[in-house]
């Protein structure tokens, strides 16, 4: 068995890491042109990266796993720190970027939306879904009826990394799961033969229906959702610090990145902390 092999079992049997990471480690690891590589040769896999055409998030996502390939291959016991004297790589330096987000008009028009069908139901339930917990799209598809308390006006998600929260729902929301639910059905997202709900058929709906209303969805629809409800979060006085348990985030940099407060907010708040309108 190889050393890649063995790394990749070691973080399935002895971290329990989902089946996710693992084909994460094993693309990742496709990079690697030997088990022991020299600080060179990793230099030099950076730029086969780059040359290839991956943005610097693609490089850093393969890079976390590398450096994490290569603590375990010098076999020091620990977190990876500076008493650890084998090869790594330094992340490289991402561009700040807005992430894309629904403006307030086009969110009153897929709020405002009346269903009519079974099928129009349950997609203006998921929107809903997405809009008041901040859910990733997986979270959302995957929910059970066990997994709802209507009456204390909570969902369980269950995140990356097995990780599971509790987060609150509005009245609104409830109201909406009420009718939804027959009392029967387990998988609350379901096609019409019974089968879970696809990431790419629910894409392919929401995508058709922010059309239909007369507007382009934007770039990343279905994450676009997360980040308005971040956005709005914090734009609505709720704390990064509340919203980091919120979207289930590991660390507070990631939801900071999540919260995209337009020009007209910083002049609001800036209007009320100026020293100059003291």
């Amino acid at each position: 068995m190889s050393r890649f092999e063995q790394f990749i079992k070691h973080r399935e049997y002895l971290m329990s890491v989902t089946e996710n990471t693992v084909r994460w480690h094993r693309c990742a690891l496709k990079w690697l042109p030997d088990e022991n590589p020299t600080q060179e040769q990793l230099e030099q896999m950076v730029v086969r990266m780059k040359e290839r055409g991956l943005k610097e998030t693609g490089c850093n996502a393969v890079i976390r796993s590398v450096n994490a390939y290569l603590h375990w291959n010098s076999g020091f016991d620990g977190k990876c720190g500076s008493a650890c004297k084998h090869p790594k790589l330094r992340s490289l330096r991402e561009p700040t970027i807005i992430m894309p987000s629904f403006t307030e008009e086009q969110v009153r028009l897929l709020l405002k939306y009346k269903p009519k069908t079974v099928f129009r139901r349950r997609l203006h339930l998921l929107i809903l879904v997405l809009f008041d917990t901040g859910a990733r799209i997986s979270e959302a598809l995957a929910l059970h009826a066990s997994d709802i308390d209507l009456d204390n006006m909570l969902v369980r998600l269950k995140g990356k990394g097995r990780k599971e929260r509790l987060v609150p729902i509005s009245f609104e929301l409830r109201k909406a799961l009420f009718r939804f639910m027959d009392g029967k059905q387990r998988q609350v997202f379901t096609t019409s033969n019974g089968t879970v709900w696809s990431r790419i058929g629910a894409l392919r709906a929401v995508k058709l229906h922010c059309q239909r209303l007369g507007f382009e969805p934007p770039a990343r629809t279905l994450h676009a959702c997360r980040h308005t409800f971040a956005s709005n979060y914090v734009r609505r006085g709720g704390s990064v610090f509340h919203l980091q348990r919120q979207l289930g985030h590991s660390s507070l940099e990631m939801s900071r990145r999540y919260t995209n407060l337009r020009t007209e907010d910083l002049q609001a708040i800036h209007a009320k902390v100026s020293l100059l309108s003291a």
